[in-house]
């Protein structure tokens, strides 16, 4: 434990802390912000082309991570629209930039996915009614799709989050694993444990894991009062 503790005090460590917090905070308001209308509109509309927009949607669920970071590092790097982005001062390639870019699009699929499950299981019939009292289109999605959905929201928000704080594969690929730059806690890890110095790699991983517990437990909570999966 004092060894923990001291490896925990490490300056090294808190700037993990702090770059993977601040990234994983970013990433998954972004999620959010995305996920949101992009489940509901799968969930309540039928349009041309829904089930090709699903599968581009999801396919991220089925890349593995470092592969979907190559894929990254190669549309920032080599096309166009990389380039054009790093012309404009938007450098994501090594950069704490490219660590958010990394975090969202590999979670936001799961947000997606989680929120079009809670959108789902309301019954239309509360939307129906609060547009005959009145509502708009906004309105009805405001203050009785959103509200229902709040569970969803929340244990979605929290994996997403926990799961932007453990993202490694692709973060790596795109942002590279330098010290004191792009290290969040998994690149932390990793560099750790491949230098031997295995008390700060147990450090890192400590937090991992409390991260994932607290996570755990609020998806756990939620589930048992509303079944949102």
């Amino acid at each position: 434990m004092p060894v923990l503790l001291a490896s925990l005090a490490k300056p090294e460590i808190h700037f993990a802390i702090w770059l993977s917090l601040v990234t994983s905070v970013i990433s998954t308001v972004i999620c959010i912000l995305i996920a949101v209308p992009v489940a509901y509109a799968l969930a309540r509309y039928t349009f041309p082309g829904k089930r090709i927009a699903t599968l581009v949607l999801t396919l991220p669920l089925t890349l593995p991570p470092l592969v979907a970071g190559i894929a990254l590092l190669l549309f920032f790097g080599s096309t166009p629209w990389g380039k054009a982005l790093e012309n404009f001062g938007f450098a994501v390639i090594f950069t704490p930039l490219g660590i958010v870019v990394a975090q969202v699009f590999v979670n936001l699929p799961y947000m997606i996915r989680i929120m079009r499950s809670s959108f789902a299981a309301i019954n239309p019939r509360y939307e129906h009614v609060a547009r005959t009292l009145g509502c708009t289109d906004t309105g009805t999605f405001l203050q009785v799709s959103l509200p229902m959905a709040r569970h969803g929201i929340i244990a979605g928000t929290v994996i997403t989050w926990s799961k932007a704080m453990g993202e490694f594969g692709a973060v790596l690929m795109l942002a590279g694993a330098t010290m004191m730059r792009t290290e969040t806690l998994p690149i932390a890890l990793y560099l750790n444990i491949s230098t031997g110095d295995v008390d700060l790699a147990v450090a890192a991983a400590t937090i991992l894991i409390v991260i994932s517990l607290f996570a755990l437990c609020v998806v756990e909570y939620l589930d048992r009062d509303a079944h949102v999966f």
